[in-house]
């Protein structure tokens, strides 16, 4: 309970830091130290690591935001209409997000009304507000970052990264870095004790097409992505085409309503899941051996019912 203690004051600090800056105050970290009753080392991390990713500057002995950057209220429709999606989508993730981005949003809405409904399987990571932070910063400046992890069948062992993105794949967040240029994902509820470092580190624009073109979290560094040809009837090509798969291209589309479409892969897991989920309604035309395992897992789920 201790923890959650300092952790709700922390949020609390940096929320009243933010606003303040945001109304074009200019603070100094020895004045807010005394009013927090706190240290001046404590605040000065705060604006140094936890508030690195906010567009704010050290002018002399006080910080500011930059010009251009304040939170104002918008007036436009359009703009409303994206806000309210946002909020409900922080709504769908829960805890600290949802209250606190509520919070933020209510400073850009002119109203309270929200007549957008969104039900998201996102997993709450408020409780690793501050990891996420130092963890932004040091994707942002390309710094490596040295951190704790559980991987939940040996010991809580340290890792030195290289973070290239925060990532949700099905709901669950990860961090995809590189350790020793191996590229690996890690659980980010797994991820503790996060320090920044100043060894800085470069990324290839392969490596980040391959991030942004991912379809889950299988997708491989080193494998040459491969073309997977499906079939999709009327049932399952409604959905490909309203929401398409990352790297989706439709090859052709029947007057019954089917299609023949096209993704890229580096491994089979990309896309097993997704076939498996649309049972009956969809099934790989090429290559023959993803739909060969397909064709196993059913016979060995039929073949083992009691």
């Amino acid at each position: 309970m201790a923890y959650k203690h300092d952790y709700d004051k922390i949020l609390t600090r940096l929320s009243y830091i933010l606003s303040r800056l945001n109304d074009g105050e200019a603070l100094s970290v020895k004045d807010l130290a005394k009013e927090f009753n706190t240290s001046e080392r404590t605040v000065q991390r705060d604006f140094n690591e936890r508030l690195v990713s906010f567009p704010i500057f050290q002018d002399g002995k006080k910080w500011k935001m930059q010009e251009g950057f304040r939170v104002e209220k918008t007036k436009s429709l359009e703009d409303e209409i994206i806000l309210d999606i946002i909020e409900k989508i922080t709504e769908g993730i829960g805890g600290k997000f949802a209250s606190k981005s509520h919070k933020l949003l209510s400073k850009i809405k002119n109203q309270d009304f929200n007549p957008i409904y969104a039900k998201l399987n996102i997993e709450d990571i408020s409780d690793k507000f501050d990891e996420i932070q130092i963890i932004e910063g040091a994707i942002k400046s390309k710094k490596e970052i040295v951190c704790s992890y559980d991987d939940e069948r040996h010991d809580i062992f340290k890792v030195a990264l290289k973070p290239l993105k925060i990532v949700n794949f099905e709901g669950f967040w990860y961090l995809v870095a590189l350790q020793e240029d191996v590229l690996k994902k890690y659980y980010l509820k797994n991820i503790s004790n996060v320090k920044a470092t100043d060894t800085a580190f470069s990324t290839d624009a392969k490596l980040e097409d391959l991030l942004e073109n991912s379809v889950s979290v299988w997708f491989q560094k080193d494998v040459e992505p491969f073309e997977v040809k499906i079939y999709a009837n009327k049932i399952a090509a409604k959905y490909l085409q309203r929401r398409p798969l990352p790297t989706q291209s439709i090859e052709s589309l029947h007057k019954d309503g089917t299609m023949e479409f096209v993704i890229k892969i580096t491994h089979e897991m990309e896309i097993l899941p997704i076939i498996k989920y649309w049972l009956p309604h969809m099934r790989v035309i090429e290559p023959e051996w993803i739909q060969e395992m397909i064709d196993e897992d059913i016979n060995w789920y039929l073949n083992n019912q009691t």
